[in-house]
Parts: C-alpha cells; structure tokens; sequence
C-alpha cells in the first residue's frame, strides 16, 4: 500500500525529533511535464529537488507514499480509517505527522481524524497547496515547510501541538473546526467558531490558551470503524415532500445531518414537522447544523426550532457540516445503545464544538 524513504538533511545541530510525511496526493505534489506539456504529479522522494529548502531543516524527515495517489475529490471513509492506522503503527517511531492531501476534502479528513486518533498527543498536521510545487507562483513550499516546522515544535520536550489541525496560508487551524472557503485565493480555510491556533509570519505565534492540552500519559486509541449510512440533507425554500421523504426513505439510512436556517431554523408547515418526526420514530437520528459560516444551533430559540428539540432532533451546537457528517460516522459505529449514540452527539469528544 505504501512505501517510506527518508530525506536527508544537513544542517548542524540536528534536533532529536522525527516527522513522517504522509503523501496521499492533491495539487501539492505537481510539476509541469515538458512531454504532455500539463501539470503530472511527481515521484515524492524526489521532493528535495523540488524544494532544497528542506536540506535546512534541523530535524529528521521520512515519506511515505500511497501507491495509488488520490485527487481529494475521490477521498472516502475507507481512506481515513487506512491513514489512522499508518498513524497508529507509526506512533511510537516518529514525533509528528504531517500529510500532504488536496484541498477539497481536506477538512472532511482532518475531522475524521479527529475522532479515529483517540487520546492524540502528537502533531497530525495536513496541509496542501493551491497551485502545484512546479508553479513559479506556487504556494506549495511555504504551507509545507511551515507545517514542517510546526509539526517539529517542541518545549521542555513536549509538543507545541497536540491535535489534529490543518496549515494553510500562514494559519494554524484546528482540523474539526476548518472548513475550506475559497477555491481561487492562497487563504482557501477558514474556522468561524474557533480562533487561529497559529499565525506564520517572521516568527510562528501560537494561540497557547486555545491549543489542546498535551496528556503525556494518555495512550493513543486507533479506531477502525466508521458508518456510511448517513447523508446531508440542506433545507431550502420550496423543498418538497416529495424530495425529503425519498431521502429519509433510503435503505439502510441511520443518520441525517440536516443542514437549517441561522441558528436552527426550519419550515413549520405540518407535513414537514411531521415527516421529520415519523423517521426519528423510526430510529433515524436527525443532527442539526447551521447552513450559515459562523455562529450555533440553539434549537428552542425561536418558535421554528422548538419543535425540533419536543420530537428529538440532536442539536449540532457550531458544529461544521464536514465535522458533523464525520462525528455521526464515527458515533453511529460504536456499539452502544441508540439512546447513548444521540447522548455522544451533544457534546465535544475532540474539541470539534463548543
């Protein structure tokens, strides 16, 4: 499935501390091809010659290439489960991870990860480029030496970071609470509901009270399971009977992440509430998220809301839609009863709400 090489170094001095890259593919690893005259993607153990900068770094440094590379559009459950557990063998042998992945699915990933490494105490850093490595105005090398770096970064010992997160565009950001917006821009993430981890400039300034705490004796749990029988259901003025029962209706359906207006809002016409109702009878949990960037579900609020918290739709809080659709793959998984599934929806298990 993959192989690993390690990358020399040469500056004087060497810390004691070992990141394994993980590259899965995505726009990063590009270069221009003189023959097809297109972008094609590289051989990664060849990256030093397409970025000498890292020659400098003062830390060791190994690679690990999928064999197949996928674009992040073709990313899936079964991937983020193969990468937990690379991490999971990997652990005791590196410091920090750091993996190279597309930019379109990355925040899906990244929350994945935040619920499948369980007990993390080390850097899991993603990070990716607009334009590819081979590009004169590529944005490739900075957002991978800085991660580099910040996955390197230590005091008294311990690790800066501790979690899973996502670099990009000179910010640090919590993987669960990033979500991408901008697909022309370098600043492609954004994370509304919680505050920068880093910023990267002449030095990199940590965010220190918003990091997650380092646990020197907590042991790492790699989960292995995740639930596919969910799907995200966006409300939209004139949605129809017809459209929204067709999708609660799948077989084998458990889990619904259900996309609302601001702060939880939905249509009051009966044969809505009621439809909604009828499947959580029928042991579908329905998980409530704000179409909007910014701000939280507060079911109850309003009139349009409370009736949802009456019939037991689960409240998302300020969750992301990509952290909530991963959350309920995860929390469907684990055996335990329905009740304490819906019970786990409502509160934090990886910093991913408030």
């Amino acid at each position: 499935m993959y192989n690993i090489i390690k990358i020399k170094t040469k500056a004087e001095g060497k810390r004691d501390v070992k990141v394994l890259v993980i590259y899965t593919g995505g726009t990063l690893g590009m270069v221009y091809d003189a023959q097809s005259k297109g972008l094609v993607p590289f051989d990664f153990a060849q990256i030093p010659e397409n970025l000498p900068e890292m020659a400098r770094l003062d830390f060791d440094i190994s690679v690990l290439t999928f064999d197949t590379l996928l674009d992040s559009s073709n990313m899936n459950p079964s991937v983020w489960i193969s990468l937990a557990k690379i991490i999971g063998e990997k652990y005791n042998e590196y410091d920090s991870f750091v993996i190279i992945h597309g930019t379109d699915t990355m925040a899906y990933t990244a929350s994945a990860l935040s619920f499948l490494l369980e007990n993390l105490n080390k850097p899991v850093i993603l990070t990716g480029a607009q334009l590819p490595i081979g590009v004169a105005r590529t944005d490739a090398k900075e957002n991978f030496i800085t991660a580099l770096e910040i996955a390197a970064d230590k005091v008294n010992n311990l690790p800066v970071v501790s979690e899973v997160c996502i670099y990009f565009n000179s910010h640090l950001l919590r993987g669960n609470r990033a979500r991408k917006r901008e697909s022309v821009q370098f600043n492609a993430f954004e994370s509304e509901n919680y505050p920068v981890l880093a910023e990267a400039g002449i030095r990199i300034e940590y965010n220190k009270p918003y990091l997650k705490h380092h646990f020197p004796n907590a042991k790492l749990i790699v989960h292995d399971k995740l639930d596919e029988n969910v799907v995200i259901l966006k409300i939209f003025p004139g949605i129809s009977e017809k459209v929204i029962r067709s999708i609660l209706a799948i077989e084998g359906l458990k889990g619904v992440v259900l996309e609302t207006y601001g702060s939880g809002n939905a249509p009051t016409e009966p044969w809505f509430l009621d439809l909604i109702k009828e499947f959580i009878d029928k042991g579908i949990i329905i998980y409530n998220v704000s179409q909007c960037n910014g701000g939280r579900v507060s079911q109850g609020h309003y009139q349009t809301s409370r009736y949802f918290q009456e019939i037991g739709v689960v409240s998302g809080a300020d969750l992301t839609t990509e952290a909530a659709i991963t959350k309920l793959m995860f929390i469907l998984a684990q055996d335990t009863y329905f009740a304490e599934k819906k019970k786990n929806l409502k509160y934090s298990i990886a910093g991913e709400m408030s």
